[in-house]
């Protein structure tokens, strides 16, 4: 397999690897890291610039809102929206899917239903439960195959005129799994039910058009996309951003109160009750800001090169059994050491300053779709290179005499 992207171009903009020369740094499906850019510009407005926005006067908060609601329109511009008053910010993915569910709870009745995938997140399945349980609605899963892959073909079934929402991830958390979203989104809309992606897993890594993929509603968190923790983004299409109503209530989100009434600004502002994290939503622009440096082609070939020649080399192996053999793929892979426990695979690796992940991944359905209680799982960036994979490779080999 040919392949031209150089990882070394770009490593050197991520301080982490200068203070861990050794790292070997795979669980970028959790947290990736932060470059320099990012970094900066947090730390320049934490010691410069500091202050609230929206509702000073003085020349900081005026200067801290200027910025801060930039950002805005910077995200839109990332992902194809309309513009930056489709863009809400939130702590993250999580809240921005309980945003939405919160708000489809007044839309939900006895009898009706919620659609999602096999292979959600905790984070896309627990809020729907919750509200279909309260609501009395029911909740329906879309099957995952043994490749990996969702059972499109029961998308029609599951869905009829009582189904008020489709919520499904595009891309697998575990598997890497790159769903059609283009495909569920038209079969939705063909029967008016509106769709939320949880972008968690591409936003960053593939190129997105909302406009274009018609979504209702995106969610996607910063510290996946070398952004900072505790920011996200909730991008809601203008059409369905009416329906929306604040999770939170306080201060920031008014527009006239009384004792007796409220009355709350319009989206996206009216989902951002307290104190703005300003420096996150900064440090998110720069991260936007960064990956509109690089080649959008050149990041998805190089994450895809390295899922499949880990793959590979894992299986030539004999000892180790990949979970799922999904056509399209992202540049995560989950796998196991056969007759090692996954924890024992992540601690050894750790010793070899190998950082993967362990466990079900927030994930547990879609194990048990995958007949495994747990997994390890090794997620990939820009800045890992060949050569990390063929130390993670040979250092498993090691896990399996050690255990032998």
């Amino acid at each position: 397999m040919s392949h031209t992207f150089n990882p070394l171009t770009v490593r050197h903009d991520f301080p982490i690897f200068r203070n861990h020369p050794d790292l070997i740094y795979f669980d970028n499906a959790a947290t990736s890291q932060r470059p320099e850019r990012v970094l900066r510009e947090i730390s320049d407005f934490d010691q410069k610039q500091s202050a609230s926005v929206h509702r000073g006067l003085y020349e900081l908060s005026s200067h801290a809102t200027r910025r801060y609601e930039a950002v805005r329109d910077k995200v839109a511009a990332l992902i194809g929206a309309e513009n930056g008053s489709t863009i809400a910010f939130t702590k993250g993915t999580t809240e921005s899917i309980n945003i939405v569910a919160n708000s489809f709870r007044k839309r939900l009745k006895p009898g009706d239903n919620i659609v999602i995938s096999g292979m959600e997140h905790h984070a896309n399945l627990i809020p729907w439960q919750m509200i279909c349980k309260e609501m009395g609605a029911s909740l329906r899963v879309i099957p995952v195959t043994k490749e990996g892959e969702l059972s499109l073909d029961r998308l029609q079934t599951l869905m009829d005129h009582k189904t008020r929402l489709l919520a499904v991830t595009h891309v697998s958390n575990v598997l890497g799994t790159i769903n059609p979203v283009d495909e569920i989104i038209l079969e939705a809309h063909l029967k008016q039910v509106p769709i939320l992606v949880d972008a968690a897993q591409s936003a960053g890594h593939l190129a997105i058009h909302v406009k274009k993929l018609g979504a209702d509603f995106l969610a996607f968190s910063a510290h996946k996309m070398f952004g900072p923790f505790g920011t996200g983004v909730l991008y809601a299409n203008p059409v369905w951003a009416p329906s929306l109503h604040p999770l939170n209530f306080g201060g920031g989100i008014i527009q006239h109160v009384d004792f007796d009434q409220t009355e709350f600004l319009e989206y996206p502002r009216n989902l951002e009750a307290g104190t703005a994290n300003v420096s996150g939503v900064l440090g998110l622009g720069a991260a936007v800001d960064y990956i509109r440096t690089l080649d959008a082609e050149s990041v998805i070939h190089h994450e895809h090169f390295l899922a499949t020649v880990f793959k590979e080399k894992a299986l030539q192996e004999g000892f180790i059994r990949v979970m799922g053999n999904p056509r399209r793929h992202a540049g995560i892979v989950a796998f196991n050491v056969n007759g090692v426990h996954p924890h024992d695979v992540a601690s050894y690796l750790a010793s070899r300053s190998i950082a993967v992940r362990a466990g079900h991944h927030c994930a547990e359905p879609l194990l048990q779709y995958m007949n495994e209680a747990a997994s390890v799982r090794v997620s990939f960036s820009v800045y890992n290179t060949a050569d990390e994979l063929d130390r993670t490779i040979e250092a498993l080999k090691e896990v399996k005499k050690f255990w032998a």
